[in-house]
C-alpha cells in the first residue's frame, strides 16, 4: 500500500526513480489482481464444487435407503466409538446382531454398530443400506454439501491471492536486485577515479 500510494506522491518527483514507479506499479496491479482475480477464481471454484456435490448427494439419495434394523442379540460390548457421519457426532455405539429387510425385500442378519446405549432383543433403529441391503454410510446431506463448496471457494480465493503476492514478491525483489546490479556497474566505472580529483594539482 506505501507503493501505491508513493505512485501518487513520486509522480512528478524529480528525486523518483524509474524503479520506484515501476515497484508502485506492480504493488497497484498486484493488489486489483487479488481484489478482482481472486475472488473470481473463489466464485469459479465453489460453483464447481457445489455443482460436483450437489450432484453427489442426487445420487446417494437416490442409491442409499434408510431402513429399519432390528436387534437380534447384543455382542460382546466394544469401545465406545463415535460415527464420523452421524447427526451429532457423538452417539454411543454398541454392537449388535440385528437383522433388516432390504428394499428389493431380501432378509439380511449381520454384526452392526447400533446407536443404542443398551440394546435389547427386539430394539429397533435406523440404518442405510443400498439396493441389495448391503450397509452403506449415511449419504451427504445437502447443506453439508455447500458449507464444503463454500470452504473450496474461500480456499481457491486464498491460494489465488497468496500466489499473486508471492508473484508481486518475486518481481519486485528482482527488480530491486537488478537496480543493485546496475548501480554495481555504475560504481565500479566511478570507482577507480573515486576521490582523485585534484590530485596532480
Amino acid at each position: 500500500m506505501r507503493a501505491i500510494a508513493g505512485l501518487w506522491r513520486w509522480r512528478h518527483n524529480p528525486l523518483c526513480r524509474p524503479t520506484d514507479l515501476a515497484e508502485a506499479w506492480v504493488a497497484l496491479v498486484g493488489l486489483l489482481m487479488i481484489l478482482t482475480v481472486a475472488p473470481l477464481v473463489g466464485a469459479l471454484a465453489g460453483g464447481s464444487a457445489q455443482d460436483t456435490l450437489q450432484r453427489s448427494v442426487r445420487e446417494q439419495h437416490a442409491s442409499r435407503h434408510r431402513v429399519t434394523a432390528t436387534v437380534v442379540r447384543p455382542l460382546e460390548r466394544a469401545p465406545l466409538t463415535v460415527d464420523p457421519e452421524g447427526a451429532s457426532g457423538g452417539d454411543l455405539r454398541s454392537r449388535v446382531l440385528a437383522d433388516w429387510t432390504a428394499p428389493d425385500g431380501s432378509r439380511h442378519e449381520a454384526a452392526l454398530m447400533a446407536s443404542l446405549d443398551d440394546p435389547a432383543p427386539g430394539d429397533r433403529f435406523a440404518i442405510w443400506t443400498d439396493d441389495e441391503g448391503r450397509t452403506v454410510a449415511r449419504p451427504l446431506d445437502a447443506e453439508t454439501a455447500t458449507t464444503h463448496a463454500v470452504l473450496a471457494g474461500i480456499g481457491a480465493a486464498a491460494l489465488a491471492a497468496a500466489l499473486v503476492e508471492a508473484a508481486r514478491r518475486i518481481t519486485v525483489r528482482r527488480m530491486v536486485h537488478h537496480r543493485y546490479a546496475r548501480l554495481d556497474r555504475e560504481w565500479g566505472r566511478a570507482g577507480p577515479d573515486w576521490g582523485r580529483t585534484g590530485a596532480d594539482s
